[in-house]
């Protein structure tokens, strides 16, 4: 079998992967106002950074004056030439985000901005999987940056989603989990997901059943039961989160499950497992004997 040597997007996987971190993981490099974090680089605005004409200073806007490189002549050069040599995953978090964001600034210093980003939403992955609305409220941030951002998220999913389509998942199911967390791990309410098997057991389709509320999501067995016979799927695996971050099933979780399982057993299809993503962990229900 070949092995895809890891790349920019792996990295970034690898990290969305990882349990959330908190606000103040990484240490204060000078005293200020935040106990913990990243010392920010320049105060706000951030060394002149613009998005206007593609990363370009808004000449209107407070302290305005754009770098013309970031840091030391050549620093750009010499970011990618470590990437292109020794692979991305020797950058740190701030590196791999400032990295991202050169996409979106033509010129100006763009590791003050990542660093307050981390320290703003606690991690390099919560800042990929921070919604568009609360990235634009960050200072500097404007529609290119966020959609760059937005634009890796998505690809790492894809290739983790790659990883395990069409493919026997319950025999990658370490692969499987690691793409569940990544997809919803960090979301802020409850997300019920689907996937659907055909009789090989191989993954045809990952689809969203329902969004709630954040310890609620309302779930209809007729409707699960329905889509999986419209995809011709033989068996299906119920996914859903729990943002709290602690994957134990509440009793509504099992309540429903049974629910689940006994109409899907009147039409032939097999409910394999739940599985219940939290914070760097999950659940099985089959493992734990509650199917």
């Amino acid at each position: 079998m070949t092995t895809r040597p890891p790349g920019l997007i792996d990295t970034l996987l690898a990290r969305l992967r990882g349990p959330q971190a908190e606000p103040g993981t990484y240490p204060v490099a000078a005293p200020g106002p935040r106990p913990r974090g990243f010392a920010e680089g320049a105060p706000y605005p951030g060394r002149g950074l613009s998005e206007m004409a593609d990363g370009e200073a808004d000449p209107a806007a407070p302290h305005a004056s754009p770098f013309s490189s970031t840091g030391p002549q050549g620093h750009r050069a010499r970011m990618r030439e470590r990437v292109l040599v020794h692979g991305a995953a020797t950058l740190a978090d701030y590196e791999l985000l400032e990295m991202l964001l050169f996409f979106a600034f033509k010129k100006g210093d763009t590791k003050p901005l990542s660093k307050l980003l981390i320290n703003r939403f606690g991690s390099f992955a919560n800042v990929l999987v921070a919604p568009p609305q609360a990235l634009m409220s960050t200072p500097n941030l404007g529609p290119h940056s966020v959609t760059a951002l937005k634009l890796v998220q998505e690809a790492a999913l894809r290739l983790a989603r790659a990883e395990v389509m069409d493919k026997p998942v319950l025999n990658n199911w370490g692969r499987l989990m690691d793409y569940l967390t990544a997809m919803i791990a960090r979301e802020k309410i409850e997300q019920f997901r689907i996937l659907f098997l055909d009789p090989k057991n191989r993954l045809i389709a990952d689809e969203a059943q329902a969004r709630g509320t954040v310890n609620h999501t309302p779930v209809y067995p007729r409707e699960v039961v329905k889509r999986a016979l419209e995809l011709h799927a033989t068996a299906i695996i119920l996914v859903h989160n729990h943002p709290s971050g602690d994957p134990t099933p509440s009793r509504a979780d099992i309540e429903m499950t049974d629910e689940i399982r006994e109409a899907c057993g009147v039409l032939g299809v097999v409910l394999h497992d739940h599985v219940i993503i939290g914070n760097g962990a999950w659940l099985s229900f089959r493992k734990e004997g509650l199917i």
